[in-house]
């Protein structure tokens, strides 16, 4: 997909990196064929404003996005226990979206739409101040200087976060690499409408009780005990 630019988009848009991997199971290729026509989002749907209103039958109470949920743990926990909210989610990987369909119980699909692409479509299209938090766990690093500017948390991208997280709104992020984390408190601390949440600042190598872990944090990160939890309030 080209790169799109424009004065009020997030620029350098798309998705750098592997979209598949092992072979789909043939109960992953039913789910993919079954429920992404159903919940997923249609890039019709970005070429406007995007509204909450288009996306679930009823106002939610609250709305979540995740992106990049890898196989959905994290997402399917925040469902389970916020069974009244509406959730967004976003995953490129093939293999992640369709783990996370084939996992998903009947009952709160009226409540999650999904997104297998460049997660800013999403962002970019939204109406303004319409999130309670947004998440992103465990990011690519992009350990190249000369990458940092595919880094999903940086100067362009935190000004489309801040319009559309309503005011108190939440930007949470996790990673287990130094360079990342020191990377995003000082971009988003930086900012003009972020800022720590209480406490944040002091408990962010510590886990918050209200955590909930994702794959990659339980099974597959090198270095996972010293992972770094980052909650950040949108001030203005």
């Amino acid at each position: 997909m080209a790169c799109a630019k424009s004065s009020d988009k997030t620029p350098l848009r798309g998705f750098y990196g592997r979209r598949a991997g092992k072979k789909l199971t043939d109960s992953r290729i039913d789910a993919l064929e079954t429920l992404l026509p159903e919940l997923g989002i249609d890039e019709a749907q970005l070429e406007g404003t995007l509204k909450l209103a288009d996306l679930f039958p009823a106002p939610p109470a609250h709305t979540i996005l995740e992106i990049g949920f890898g196989t959905g743990e994290h997402l399917l926990g925040l469902m389970e226990r916020a069974p009244d909210a509406g959730f967004i989610g976003i995953e490129p990987f093939i293999n992640g979206m369709a783990t996370f369909l084939r996992d998903l119980k009947p009952t709160p699909m009226r409540n999650v739409r999904v997104f297998m692409d460049d997660a800013m479509m999403v962002v970019d299209a939204l109406e303004d101040e319409c999130l309670d938090k947004i998440y992103i766990l465990n990011p690519d690093p992009w350990h190249k200087a000369r990458h940092h500017k595919r880094r999903i948390i940086r100067e362009d991208t935190l000004y489309q976060y801040a319009r559309v997280l309503k005011p108190g709104g939440q930007l949470i992020s996790s990673t287990d690499v130094p360079d990342l984390a020191e990377w995003i408190v000082e971009k988003t601390t930086a900012h003009e409408r972020f800022d720590w949440a209480d406490g944040a600042q002091e408990r962010w190598k510590t886990k918050p009780d209200w955590w909930i872990d994702n794959k990659y944090a339980t099974k597959g990160a090198k270095g996972a005990s010293e992972m770094h939890y980052m909650v950040f309030d949108k001030t203005l």
